[in-house]
C-alpha cells in the first residue's frame, strides 16, 4: 500500500488519495515534500472542466503562480519512463507545459476516462473512495469563467485548505 493523502478544501469537503510511489517515485516523492511544507495550502482548483478534469497546485486566488520550483522529471512512456496507471476517474497526475520536464507542483484529478493521456502524463495516484470522486466530479461541475488569458476558473475559488499525509 502507498502513502495515502487527504486534500481538505475550505469549505469542509474532502478527498482522500493514495500514492503510486512504485510506479512514479520521483512525481510522488516531489509532491510529498510539498505536502510536507504545506506547500498547497491556500492554493486553488484553477482549472476545472466536466468530463475532463480539475487542475490546482500552482496559483492562489488572484491567479498569481506559486512559483520558484525546480521542474522533474516526468515519469511517462514518451519520456522513457514505464509508467502504466490509466488516466480514469480519480487518477491524480501531474500537470506540465509541452516540455516533458517542467512539471513542478500542478496537478489534476481525472473526472472521467482520460486515458488519451496515458503515456504523456505522469499519473501518480488514485482517489481511494466514492465520496472522494464525487468530491471530484462536482468541483468540475461548478460555474466558470475566464479571467485574463485563463479559461475554466471557477467563479467562486475552490480553495486548498491542506494536503496531509494520512495513516489508516
Amino acid at each position: 500500500m502507498g502513502q495515502k493523502i487527504e486534500i481538505k478544501l475550505n469549505d469542509g469537503r474532502v478527498m482522500r488519495a493514495e500514492l503510486y510511489e512504485d510506479k512514479a517515485p520521483i512525481t510522488c516523492k516531489n509532491f510529498l515534500e510539498l505536502v510536507d511544507k504545506g506547500f498547497y495550502t491556500g492554493l486553488i482548483f484553477h482549472r476545472v472542466i466536466p468530463g475532463f478534469m480539475i487542475q490546482g497546485g500552482g496559483m492562489y486566488q488572484t491567479l498569481e503562480e506559486k512559483g520558484g520550483l525546480k521542474p522533474i522529471k516526468g515519469e511517462f512512456k514518451q519520456n522513457g519512463v514505464k509508467n502504466d496507471i490509466t488516466h480514469e476517474l480519480g487518477v491524480l497526475s501531474m500537470a506540465r507545459t509541452m516540455d516533458p520536464n517542467s512539471a513542478t507542483s500542478q496537478f489534476f484529478i481525472c473526472v472521467d476516462d482520460a486515458s488519451f493521456l496515458d503515456g504523456q502524463y505522469a499519473a501518480f495516484g488514485k482517489l481511494i473512495d466514492s465520496d472522494s470522486e464525487k468530491v471530484a466530479v462536482d468541483i468540475s461541475k461548478v460555474k466558470t469563467v475566464t479571467f485574463r488569458w485563463y479559461e475554466d476558473v471557477p467563479l467562486t475559488p475552490i480553495v486548498i485548505e491542506s494536503i496531509k499525509r494520512i495513516k489508516e
